[in-house]
């Protein structure tokens, strides 16, 4: 997994369609943001949109970058796209939190070891929908075996932009964000194409 070549081939995948990407975010932000402040006035509010729109919303975005990265140009309504599979998507969200949080009790590390081996599962869900959150899970696991200081770092890179991005109060962000999306899409796609075949158990192995 290159870094220089993932990135290269973000900035070019973005060039030119910033424009809708940022629209469709900002849809995004502005759905979420209002329905957290509608619905925290009732009982269980929260929680709604934790179920429903937060884990959908994460699977649209994925979805955008997925399909930026193989040339189809994304539109307004993608933004939705991962509501058509939004109680898959929550049961990936809800169990890599779970799992997550589990590891981190042991200490820092493991957490974060953890979170990166599970860093796809939300992209593999993506690509077939409906697939069995465990299934997505193990599956992310084969797929970063071995590349998770790869992961890592490709995160690290990404610290200086997020600095720009605070200095220019988040204007940076119509930018960056997409690129690190786009990066981070590129990743999964190289994971993905030297990723061994997986045997399906029925739990996952915390």
């Amino acid at each position: 997994m290159n870094r220089a070549e993932l990135k290269a081939a973000a900035k070019s995948q973005i060039k030119g369609k910033i424009g809708i990407l940022f629209v469709i975010t900002l849809i995004i932000g502005l759905i979420s943001g209002v329905a957290s402040a509608v619905l925290s006035l009732i009982p269980g509010g929260s929680l709604i949109v934790s179920i429903i729109i937060t884990p959908a919303f994460a699977l649209s975005i994925v979805r955008v970058y997925l399909n930026l990265m193989n040339g189809v140009t994304p539109k307004a309504s993608d933004a939705f796209c991962g509501f058509d599979d939004f109680w898959a998507a929550f049961k990936v969200t809800f169990l890599v939190g779970l799992f997550t949080f589990l590891w981190s009790l042991l200490f820092v590390i493991p957490g974060i070891v953890k979170s990166l081996s599970y860093s796809m599962s939300t992209y593999i869900l993506a690509e077939n929908k409906g697939k069995p959150a465990l299934e997505c899970i193990n599956e992310s696991k084969a797929m970063t075996e071995g590349h998770k200081m790869d992961l890592f770092v490709l995160g690290l890179s990404f610290i200086g932009w997020g600095l720009l991005c605070g200095i220019t109060f988040g204007i940076a962000g119509i930018w960056v964000l997409p690129y690190m999306q786009a990066t981070y899409a590129n990743a999964y796609n190289s994971l993905k194409s030297v990723a061994p075949a997986v045997d399906q158990p029925c739990i996952e192995s915390v």
